[in-house]
């Protein structure tokens, strides 16, 4: 069976095992990395560029290598080889665990339950839930729905086009590093710096086709547009500025704004500043725009390795 085709029957096969089954509660490989990255971290820690780097390295090159070996040890058999593309996908993706948490956290907002909302907030994104209402709350599901479509679906499946099982593991590594180390604390600012520069270049790809997507199957392409052109650069994070902003502009909402990371405020641009205030249905709202854009993600990439490899036979 051509490469091309292994992606693409793998693949598909990894995003339906993720809608079905979702991630495990336990023994998930994903966290597996994590606490190999968190003691490969006890051993080489030092308030350094350098030993960050070296860090980065042996996590990020180790699951490359992982994959590279695991692949080449089935690439005579067509069968074991889409098992494993299908494993590495479903085990790499989270869109069905970033839809679960987004909704459990509207169904407590829709119930009138702000407590609750709070309560499960963190399990979706890193913002202080105690500083913020129900409208707030809404709000930064909505921004987390964004960004996260791109780095737990659509990032994975670009890199899983490049190169197979290594992009694949390879891109969740690097993702896990910058969620880990990558953040502007006082321990990580130079130890944690090479895991957030490697994500942004990593990222950079995914999060261009998550906005061309969502601005394509969003409710207002025009409006994506708009909020893409005019307000993306201004966000401090080169590749969630393209995807909050044209999320904004395809549900008609207002994003960014003043928010709160562990007691540290920080003032971001508004992105789709003419849009109005998002409410709680807006979370129902973003997690199927999410979902379209990840279905359209796997037949854009389905479709560029296969001109791809068209090229190259």
């Amino acid at each position: 069976m051509r490469a091309d085709r292994v992606f693409a029957y793998g693949a598909a096969a990894g995003l339906l095992g993720d809608l079905l089954l979702g991630d495990p509660r336990r023994g998930h490989p994903v966290a597996a990395f994590g606490r190999a990255a968190a003691a490969v971290e006890r051993v080489l820690w030092r308030d350094d560029r350098a030993r960050g780097a070296l860090h980065t390295a042996v996590c990020a090159g180790g699951a490359v290598a992982l994959g590279a070996v695991a692949a080449r040890v089935v690439r005579t058999s067509p069968a074991a080889s889409l098992a494993l593309t299908g494993a590495a996908t479903w085990a790499v993706v989270g869109g069905t665990s970033l839809a679960r948490e987004a909704r459990a956290v509207g169904r407590a907002l829709e119930a009138g339950d702000v407590e609750a909302a709070r309560a499960r907030l963190p399990h979706l994104c890193g913002r202080d839930p105690q500083a913020l209402d129900a409208d707030g709350i809404a709000r930064a599901v909505v921004e987390s729905v964004a960004e996260n479509t791109s780095d737990a679906v659509v990032g994975a499946l670009v890199w899983g086009a490049v190169g197979g099982v290594p992009g694949l593991l390879g891109f969740r590594a690097v993702n896990t590093l910058d969620a880990m180390v990558g953040h502007r604390s006082p321990k990580y600012l130079r130890y944690g710096w090479a895991s957030a520069r490697l994500d942004d270049v990593a990222g950079w790809p995914g999060a261009r086709l998550t906005a061309v997507l969502a601005t394509l199957s969003g409710d207002d392409p025009r409006g994506a547009v708009r909020a893409w052109r005019a307000d993306a650069a201004a966000h401090p994070s080169p590749n969630a500025g393209p995807v909050e902003a044209s999320f904004a502009g395809a549900l008609g909402v207002r994003l960014g704004g003043t928010l709160s990371y562990g007691g540290r405020v920080e003032h971001r641009p508004v992105l789709n500043g003419t849009g109005r205030a998002v409410g709680i249905h807006d979370v129902e709202r973003a997690v199927r725009l999410s979902k379209r854009v990840s279905w359209l993600a796997l037949g854009v990439c389905v479709a560029a390795r296969r001109i791809a490899k068209g090229r190259t036979s």
